[in-house]
């Protein structure tokens, strides 16, 4: 495979009319680029200084084989790679003059680029953390449900949206923006899960159907509150809401080391189809 095959571009439009079919025809596993692509069509890309986000997409007699984003001064996202499609394009980048900070991907994938990029560059990749991803089957709701019921977050919740997917995020070790605006939680719709007297007690945050597809991220309830199913009773609402708009795919990321939110996950229907991974790519020290 040439090189040339991989085709790289800073236009938006260019590469959503190239590659927009072969990213809807897998919306699970594509959930990571069309959500960010989305983001990037109705925001508009993200300028930082002299950079600007890089988009690539391989193909082979006029047929899309794979695609990847890269936004400023952040990591690679590319879709399913085989070593061979990865070892080109980590030369292509290279060739170019690219560094990347880390890579992120289904666990395959991102295990052969990382190895990719070591030999290229001679940067020993460090593994960061593995997720797993889940497909909803078909819903089953807990029982016995919580009382209560869901409801739809409005602008007058925006405080405690914010403030709880700080805490969930502060929980994960995940460091968001100082700016809401910036946070990958900004775009997402939510809903909380309430008592009969009115009191929120859970939350869940979801997309937009992008492609048929819908993730479900976050889902968070405060520690005092846990192990009386409104988890589970946030999470049932928001995905019947995603099938309400015809969501074809109804994903959502866990963590492999909390055993009590993926069993959650499996009762309620959903299934695990790949694991995802993140390797980081350390700066070279100073000679």
């Amino acid at each position: 495979m040439r090189p040339d095959a991989w085709h790289l571009t800073e236009d938006l439009d260019d590469f959503l009319a190239g590659s927009g079919e072969f990213l809807r025809s897998r919306p699970a596993l594509h959930t990571q680029q069309l959500t960010v692509l989305e983001k990037l069509r109705t925001r508009g890309p993200s300028e930082q200084a002299d950079q600007a986000t890089l988009f690539g997409r391989l193909e082979r007699a006029g047929r899309v084989e794979a695609t990847f984003y890269r936004l400023p001064s952040r990591g690679l996202a590319p879709t399913a790679l085989t070593p061979d499609q990865a070892d080109t394009l980590a030369a292509r980048l290279v060739d170019r003059g690219y560094t990347l900070p880390y890579v992120t991907a289904d666990e395959d994938t991102a295990t052969v680029f990382a190895e990719a990029w070591r030999r290229h560059t001679g940067v020993t990749p460090a593994f960061r953390t593995r997720l797993h991803l889940y497909r909803l089957g078909t819903l089953t709701p807990q029982e016995p449900f919580p009382e209560g019921a869901g409801r739809l977050a409005g602008e007058q919740d925006h405080g405690q949206v914010v403030h709880w997917c700080r805490e969930f995020a502060a929980a994960v070790d995940e460091v968001l923006p100082d700016s809401w605006a910036d946070t990958r939680f900004a775009d997402k719709h939510f809903t909380f899960w309430e008592t009969p007297d009115g009191t929120p007690v859970s939350i869940a945050g979801a997309t937009a159907r992008i492609g048929g597809m819908v993730r479900v991220d976050p889902v968070y309830t405060p520690a005092h509150l846990r192990g009386r199913g409104y988890a589970g009773a946030v999470t049932a609402e928001v995905t019947r809401a995603a099938l309400a708009t015809g969501a074809t795919d109804v994903v959502l990321f866990t963590d492999p080391g909390n055993p009590t939110s993926n069993a959650l996950y499996q009762r309620l229907g959903y299934v695990r189809i790949t694991d995802w991974a993140v390797y980081d790519f350390p700066a070279a020290p100073p000679h």
